[in-house]
């Protein structure tokens, strides 16, 4: 790999790498996964529940036990975890809006823009989130081409939930 805070090349399958999801607030959380495949562009990691406890968030919770099979695309402005618990059963797919996934020699770093979607393992539910949350980030005046990017993975998302989402996933 290259020297640190560089852009590497693809990830071994197998291999243990850092999440980094910096927020907009400057808050940052940081977690290990195990990487299950990397074909340049999409990079597919397993972890469990990096949260301290669980996090309701009404429609889903999160909690110890719990396994995230996550997707970062490095020319996507979105991530995708499927969440499933303890068991193996699906409990949905929480989709980040963020700029497109780094590499590096420290792992894979994504910035989230502030935007989320819900699609429950039944599919009935597809729930956009947070848009609140991207107003007040400011991003529209402080980068309006990065805000239109997201506006368009949002969209993108929520039409891809409402049709054919394993199309986003590319299985």
């Amino acid at each position: 790999m290259n020297e640190r805070g560089r852009e590497t090349g693809t990830v071994a399958a197998g291999a243990e790498v850092g999440i980094r999801l910096v927020k907009s607030s400057g808050r940052e959380v940081r977690y290990r996964a195990r990487v299950l495949a990397d074909d340049g562009t999409h990079i597919v990691v397993r972890a469990p529940w990096a949260g301290e406890a669980t996090r309701d968030f009404g429609f889903v919770r999160f909690e110890d036990g719990d396994v995230f099979t996550e997707h970062y695309w490095r020319d996507r402005w979105y991530s995708v975890k499927e969440v499933r618990d303890p068991d193996g059963v699906l409990k949905g797919w929480y989709c980040d809006v963020t700029r497109p996934v780094r590499v590096t020699a420290d792992g894979l770093t994504s910035e989230d823009l502030d935007l989320d979607l819900w699609l429950s393992a039944d599919r009935t539910e597809v729930l956009r989130l947070d848009e609140d949350e991207f107003a007040a980030s400011g991003l529209r005046s402080r980068d309006p081409d990065a805000a239109e990017f997201a506006w368009r993975a949002l969209a993108e998302l929520e039409r891809s939930a409402r049709g054919d989402f394993e199309k986003v996933l590319g299985i």
